[in-house]
This record gives C-alpha cells, structure tokens and sequence, in this order.
C-alpha cells in the first residue's frame, strides 16, 4: 500500500532524512548463523537465528533489494540484519514506532528502481514526505493503533493455544496412541469418559497399529481438488466473483489473506475444507473461510464424511511426508495429485473419528470466532491508520472508536 500526503497538514511535512538513517545490514549466511535466540533480519522479514547481535533496537527494518515485496518490520530487542535490508536510526523529533506505523502505511515497492534485482536507495528514500506531528502527539497516535494491535496479538495467540490443544488431543489418541497404550497396561486412559475410552482396543496388532485400525490412503478418506489458475485477465482486486487463493503467500493464521478474486474460476475448495500448499514450500495448511477458487499452488482436501476438525488434524499429521517433497525433483519442490493421494494415513474407526470431532469442533468453532473478531479489529487499524497520519482524523474521534471495540 502506499499513500500520497495531502498538501495541508495540521502538522509541518519533513522529508525521511530529517527523521531518520538507513544503515546497511552486514551478511551473515546461514552456514555462518549459530544456534540463539538473536533474530536475523532479510528484506522481508525473520529469516533466522543466531548467537550475536548486530545492533540493538528498538528500530525499523526496512527491505532493500529483491524481487518480491520489501518489508517493514518493527524490532523491539536486539537483532541482526543482512546485506539486504536496513536498520533505522531516529531523531528525537520522530518516535520509532510512529515512523514504524507510517513506514508500514506507504510501503516501499513503489520506490524499488532496477530490473533484474530491483533495490531501494537510502538516496530515493531520504527524499520522501513525511508527516511530523508533535512528539506528545505521535505518541497518542501510536498508543491507539498499539491497542489495536495489542488486542490483535492476544487474540492470534489465544487462537494458536486452541489450535494446539486440538492438536494435542489428536496426537494423542491417533499418533502416540495413549489411550490404547493406558487399556493394555490395566489403567483407564487419562482425561475420557467410560464411554469414550471404550471405542478404544486394549491391544496392538503385529503392524503395531492398535487392533482394528489400519493404513489407509489420502484418497481413501478426503476428496482431494488440485489447484488450477485460470486465465489472468479473471482476476480482480473490486470483489467481483469468488476469492481466489493462489500459493502459500496468500495463506495467513488458520485462514488466508484474501489477496484478489477470480470472476471464471477453475477449480472450487467448499468452505470449510482444507488447503494445502503443493508448490514450494509444500505442506502448509488453512482452512476455507468460505468457497473460493484455488490456483495450482493449492489443493483442495475435504474428509468424505465431512468431520472438518478431524481431517484438518489428520492432514497436519502427515506434515513431514508433505514437507519431504520440498527437497525431491528439482529446486522448486511440489507434490502432484497422485503422490499426495497415495499418502498413508491411519485409520482408526468411525465412531472415534466422530468422538474426536464432537471434542474439537467447539474448538473449531471459538477459534474461528476469534479470527473473525481479529480480522475487524485489524479492519479498524487499517481504516484509522491513513486518518490519523494525513491528520483527517483527531486522536480524540479515534480514541472513541477503538473504546468501543477493545
């Protein structure tokens, strides 16, 4: 996104190099990295760890080459950067998390010159208007969008626990097989009822599958939809026709990012179903937050008996089969129909696919609520964030805004 100042402010426009300085990063390749807990900086983002360093913060990263887009990270703590990215430094004039938040805001493709490695120049850059409220004013600004965020962030990382207690059940019963483990040793399985713990064997066969399971495949137990892009003249950014999910970049927390829209779709994920990344990196899942159409970086998996809790964990079970296809064939991995068809899965009985979906789908369920609530909040911030900064908006009118949603 980038966004044009209008001519009157209610505050003086600086340029960039008033507020602040680009500072090159240093290379540090992943050979050289040593295992810590020091984030490594790259155009867009962490792209690492290490031991060391480089610089402490707070501070911005900003992208500097690359043929994707350039990013604009906040850093709180002490970090390292490479030779494709910046760091900032600030006058006392600008707040870093208010240069953070205006920064994000205009974004910086536009300013990219070049072709075959496109870069951003601390030259080009330097030049750029800059809106410059006073310091008691930047930071009532900031302190309304960090409550937006702020409540963005609790809520993913209430989502991110429900998440992994559903997958914690499932691991459970259907990988490390506790339940049958507790009855062939004489001791009732922990944390079930009677009725529950009874749909589980008390023994092992010789395939070390517990008695009456067995080995199926992927296409034995979802329907499984591949991916195809359709002609790009189809595609929009106005709302017109279905959402149109293309590749992993389009993926986000349990749900995707909507990104654009396809008015002659090829090929249809039901709401509700799996997507799964099959173009590199492979293996990565969402879930369809309504019907969409998928583009050959996607495939569509739908449990046959429509439990969408259990499939969704059953898939994420085979995370390392899916991932193994990252490193097969040539440098740009996938994984076709076929070979993710062919891809064992256990099968435990019916009724326990169903005791499992009654126990996760409530948790399905909160957890989509809660992206809802997160997707409007973060629908507020982005509404607010142009106001604020071009001065159309007053801290006070914000403020009242947010009180009501937070």
């Amino acid at each position: 996104m980038s966004i044009a100042l209008p001519d009157t402010l209610p505050w003086p426009k600086v340029q960039m190099r008033d507020v602040c300085t680009l500072h090159y990063g240093k290379a540090l390749t992943a050979s050289k990295r040593r295992p810590g807990n020091i984030p490594v900086y790259g155009s867009n983002g962490v792209t690492g760890w290490h031991d060391t360093a480089l610089k402490s913060g707070p501070t911005v990263m900003l992208g500097r080459k690359g043929q994707g887009p350039l990013g604009v990270k906040w850093c709180e703590g002490p970090f390292w950067v490479i030779d494709t990215a910046y760091y900032t430094s600030f006058s006392n004039a600008v707040l870093p998390r208010f240069f953070y938040y205006f920064t994000n805001l205009m974004g910086l493709n536009h300013l990219k010159d070049g072709t075959s490695n496109p870069s951003l120049t601390r030259d080009v850059f330097s030049f750029q208007d800059f809106p410059l409220p006073p310091v008691q004013e930047q930071a009532e600004i900031v302190c309304i969008l960090e409550t937006l965020d702020d409540k963005i962030e609790l809520n993913r990382k209430t989502a991110a626990t429900l998440e992994e207690m559903a997958r914690a059940l499932y691991r459970s019963w259907f990988v490390d097989f506790d339940p049958v483990h507790a009855k062939a040793a004489g001791r009732a399985p922990a944390h079930m009822d009677a009725a529950t713990a009874a749909l589980f064997p008390d023994s092992f066969g010789e395939d070390g599958l517990p008695d009456g399971w067995e080995m199926g495949s992927v296409e034995e137990v979802f329907n499984v939809v591949m991916g195809q892009s359709p002609p790009g003249n189809t595609y929009n950014e106005s709302g017109e026709g279905l959402p149109f999910f293309q590749g992993r970049t389009d993926f986000g927390f349990r749900f995707p990012t909507r990104r654009k829209y396809c008015t002659a779709p090829t090929r249809i994920a039901p709401w509700d179903s799996i997507l799964l990344s099959v173009r590199a990196p492979v293996g990565d899942l969402n879930r369809a937050w309504e019907e969409c159409c998928i583009g050959r970086g996607v495939a569509s998996l739908s449990e046959k008996s429509g439990r969408s809790a259990y499939g969704y964990e059953a898939i994420w079970a085979l995370s390392e089969d899916l991932k193994s296809y990252d490193s097969e064939g040539t440098v740009f991995g996938s994984i076709n129909k076929k070979q993710l068809a062919g891809l064992e899965i256990v099968v435990p009985s019916e009724p326990l696919k169903d005791a499992y979906e009654a126990e996760a789908v409530a948790i399905d369920a909160r957890v989509r609520n809660i992206t809802a609530e997160i997707q409007t909040l973060a629908a507020l911030r982005d509404t607010l964030l142009p106001r604020l900064m071009s001065g159309e908006l007053r801290v006070c009118e914000a403020r009242e805004q947010v009180e009501e949603m937070v």
